[in-house]
């Protein structure tokens, strides 16, 4: 596998972390919230690129992986949003308009699933906006 394949899946595995930040930083993973997220795999993440794991599977998947064994396991969410922007500060020319902008809808979407936006998912939310600028 090369290089840029192997970061295209650590890519995959951090948002991953990032969206499990978002749906776990009000102390609740919602179930509306994981279906929300599994819906935008399928239906945008997928088309990103065609990076496959080494299983030969869409490394898209890995999102939904790395986000299964984080809630598996009750990671601290500013955890796992700190291990993604240290990842984002190394690679961020992975990160075109269009994954940002898929990421901020995800994220959004997410935090939307149940009963609208919390504070907290609100302001880890505006911290992303802001990195991403």
């Amino acid at each position: 596998m090369m290089n840029s394949e192997n970061t295209g899946i650590a890519l995959y595995e951090n948002l991953g972390k990032l969206f499990y930040a978002v749906a776990s930083i009000d102390g609740n993973v919602h179930t509306k919230e994981i279906e929300h997220l599994r819906s935008f795999i399928r239906s945008y993440w997928l088309d990103i690129d065609e990076i496959e794991d080494e299983f030969g599977t869409d490394a898209a998947f890995l999102i939904e992986t790395a986000f299964d064994w984080l809630f598996a396991n009750e990671i601290d969410a500013d955890e796992c949003y700190d291990e993604f922007v240290e990842f984002y500060e190394e690679h961020k020319d992975k990160f075109t308009p269009e994954i940002k902008r898929l990421v901020m809808d995800t994220g959004n979407a997410m935090a939307n699933a149940f009963a609208g936006k919390n504070k907290s998912e609100l302001i880890l939310l505006a911290k992303i906006e802001i990195l991403f600028r």
